[in-house]
């Protein structure tokens, strides 16, 4: 009996994680396809880290504010994205990855 009960919440555990991701990769291709709309293009998994990475700075403490975070994102896209375009991304980012930082963003126009 509790070998049956183990192995289902193993087979459940598989289950989930297998339908969770193919549902990340869609949320990734939306990213992408946003920012692609900005005219940034980069591979999806590369775009997907990049927001990641900005949100996760955000997050610790390291950007202290939406110009450091937008500098930092210029710097790491490819060569001749504009200031605008970075304030876009994070933007994505933002909206994407790290919902509760909308405040964040706003900040910006200040």
């Amino acid at each position: 009996m509790r070998g049956t009960k183990l192995l289902t919440s193993v087979i459940m555990g598989a289950a989930a994680i297998a339908l969770a991701a193919p549902a990340q990769a869609d949320y990734d291709t939306d990213f992408k396809n946003t920012v692609n709309g900005f005219g940034i293009y980069l591979p999806q998994d590369e775009l997907a880290w990049m927001g990641k990475i900005s949100c996760d700075r955000i997050n610790r403490g390291v950007d202290t504010d939406p110009y450091k975070s937008a500098d930092f994102i210029q710097k790491n896209l490819a060569r001749g994205t504009t200031q605008g375009q970075a304030f876009q991304f994070l933007g994505a980012a933002i909206d994407h990855y790290c919902p509760n930082q909308v405040a964040f963003i706003q900040g910006a126009g200040r």
